[in-house]
């Protein structure tokens, strides 16, 4: 099997303003200009607010452009949501989609999240599906119960494999600074694997949660993980780039 392309993912969440988002865009697409060409892929999600002006930015760089959301209808009386088409029509290939900050907050769940997909795929999105378990769903051994049950749900019957990347953000890991071993994520990378079938052996799985330069390396070395997806970290230039060049 050919070694899949690794995948670093910066999702800003509710963070940035105009000139500070900018600056930030600039500083990741100016190095990566720089390392060119790339082994890697590079996606910045932003809040929607600095997509339009961050296309401008990335223009001409290898750094692609994602969204953090989509609604599942393609236009309609939704006041405050953004469809798939909306965001293609900014410039984002990618869009991540069930994170568990929005299944927490908005209690979205598998068959919305379903819906999401398939409209982001026929809009051109590659989609960047999140699962992840609990502490308690840890801590009872329920892991692999709860990974399977949230893949099967969040994938809609039909899907095209080569626009869907899945990434394993185990939500007791997110922003806490703690992380699980390599071979913990490796056996849930690999768990995510063997329930895609033959569709496993192409997607990109990739790991979220608490990613920071310290620790990029050893995930990023190895070949179960391909890629992350980084939260806070992503908001220091520097500090991003230092974990996407682990990715080499």
């Amino acid at each position: 099997m050919a070694k899949r392309r690794k995948l670093i993912v910066g999702n800003w969440k509710m963070n940035g303003r105009l000139t500070s988002g900018l600056n930030l865009a600039r500083e990741v697409a100016d190095r990566a200009t720089a390392s060119m060409p790339l082994t890697f892929d590079i996606v910045l999600c932003p809040p929607a607010t600095l997509i339009w002006p961050i296309a401008e930015t990335l223009m001409g760089s290898p750094v692609l452009l994602g969204g953090q959301d989509c609604h599942y209808a393609n236009h309609g009386a939704y006041t405050g949501d953004l469809s798939a088409g909306m965001l293609a029509d900014l410039g984002c290939r990618y869009v991540i989609l069930g994170h568990s900050e929005r299944r927490m907050a908005y209690g979205e769940q598998g068959d919305l999240i379903a819906q999401k997909v398939t409209s982001a795929q026929l809009a051109g999105l590659t989609t960047i599906v999140c699962l992840g378990e609990t502490l308690e769903q840890r801590a009872s051994g329920a892991t692999e119960t709860a990974i399977v049950q949230q893949l099967s749900a969040s994938l809609p019957d039909k899907y095209h494999a080569s626009q869907l990347v899945v990434a394993y953000e185990p939500i007791w890991a997110i922003g806490t600074g703690e992380v699980p071993s390599v071979e913990e994520i490796r056996i849930v990378h690999r768990l995510i694997r063997r329930s895609l079938g033959v569709a496993g052996e192409t997607v990109q799985v990739i790991y979220g949660g608490s990613v920071v330069p310290n620790n990029a390396e050893s995930i990023l070395q190895d070949d179960d993980i391909d890629g992350v997806l980084v939260g806070s970290a992503s908001l220091n230039g520097d500090g991003f780039w230092t974990i996407a060049d682990k990715a080499r």
